[in-house]
């Protein structure tokens, strides 16, 4: 059975067309946008269930888009995308309260999965950069899902 309202976001209209292709048959509606500023848009006016945003989404303002957005809709359910897998860049977004971290390279196989944990209320980390927060962080938080 389909979930509601998925929202898109990441400059690269192809990573854009691709993650679109991977979450599509999951949700009734996915709306895509390209910039920050539609971003923000359309999370006001389309109130979406999820939302999946690249990290590096072109736009102005403070860096992490992750607390922009969170700061803009509290209790967002926010899977980012990235190619950075440094621990201290992950754990800045799951201190911004970031419920998923997928590593683009592993999107094909990791998001699916990111996207059901997440909207099962789990937070949901790339398997390959699990270590590397164990390792260095006190920002790692308990509960998070293993690679299915």
């Amino acid at each position: 059975m389909k979930q509601g309202r998925v929202l898109l976001a990441d400059g690269h209209l192809g990573m854009l067309g691709g993650v679109h292709s991977l979450v599509a048959a999951l949700f009734e509606t996915v709306l895509m946008v390209a910039d920050e500023r539609s971003l923000m848009e359309a999370v006001t006016t389309f109130k979406p269930d999820l939302v999946v945003v690249d990290l590096s989404l072109p736009g102005e303002g403070e860096a992490n888009i992750a607390k922009r957005l969170m700061g803009h809709v509290p209790d967002l359910r926010l899977i980012v995308l990235s190619v950075h897998d440094e621990p201290t860049v992950v754990g800045q977004m799951l201190t911004a309260g970031v419920a998923g971290f997928v590593l683009k390279r592993a999107a094909a196989t990791e998001l699916i999965p990111a996207v059901k944990e997440v909207l099962r209320g789990q937070v949901y980390v790339s398997a390959a950069v699990q270590q590397g927060l164990q390792e260095s962080s006190d920002q790692f938080p308990t509960g998070l899902a293993e690679e299915s």
